[in-house]
């Protein structure tokens, strides 16, 4: 049902058989990792307050908590709590192999990456200092917020292959999981998909979108 899947920067992601997407860009998962979910959504966020609470919709392999701790490890005077839902476990044989901390040239993140995969579900941990995180093995609806979230990573297949993720509906639950002026960042600038987030209450805008992408969306809560 999974299989590894090479990427134009060197890279790997994976494969979905059933969807029949990859988990991240072809044109490289670590560009879009750091330009959507760093750099326009956390980064972004951090220039707001000083402490946030993260929801990723589509924990994965990973790549996006993994970038996020990396980011904390150098801001030791900014705090995290991040909590990853995903829906499908992935096989430690193909996380492993992914081997994103060598890809982004940090050896020091494998003891992360990898405490990352083999903690239990629901179980919180403290990874460092500044950065607490958790994964839910859950979908959005049978997931229940513990805090408000600053930030929501959100990293589905695409629109074209699974757009039941993509409906109002799952805006909607996301919308009312967030703190005010919270803020959603997504690869995806489908106009539908921006209606979408529009009619729920989110004030949205295209950015420019990683590599060779043109645009991708922030969405807002007032």
């Amino acid at each position: 049902m999974l299989s590894l899947y090479p990427t134009d920067e060197g890279t790997f992601t994976l494969y979905h058989e059933g969807t029949e997407d990859i988990y991240h860009s072809r044109r490289g998962v670590l560009q879009e990792s750091q330009h959507v979910f760093i750099e326009t959504g956390l980064q972004y966020a951090f220039e707001k307050k000083k402490n946030l609470n993260i929801l990723e919709i589509g924990f994965g392999t990973g790549l996006n908590a993994l970038t996020t701790l990396a980011y904390m490890s150098q801001m030791p005077t900014q705090l995290a709590y991040y909590c990853g839902l995903e829906v499908l476990e992935i096989p430690s044989e193909l996380w492993q192999a992914l081997a994103y901390p060598a890809q982004m040239d940090r050896a020091d993140l494998t003891a992360y990456f990898e405490q990352m995969h083999i903690t239990e579900w629901g179980q919180t941990q403290t990874l460092l200092p500044n950065f607490r995180f958790k994964k839910e093995l859950k979908s959005v609806f049978d997931y229940t917020a513990d805090v408000p979230f600053d930030v929501v990573y959100f990293d589905a297949f695409s629109p074209n292959k699974q757009a039941e993720m993509w409906e109002a509906g799952i805006f909607e639950r996301l919308y009312a999981m967030m703190s005010a002026g919270g803020i959603l960042v997504t690869y995806s600038a489908k106009g539908q998909v921006r209606r979408n987030m529009q009619s729920v209450g989110f004030i949205t805008e295209r950015l420019p979108g990683p590599a060779r992408k043109h645009e991708m969306l922030r969405a807002t809560k007032p």
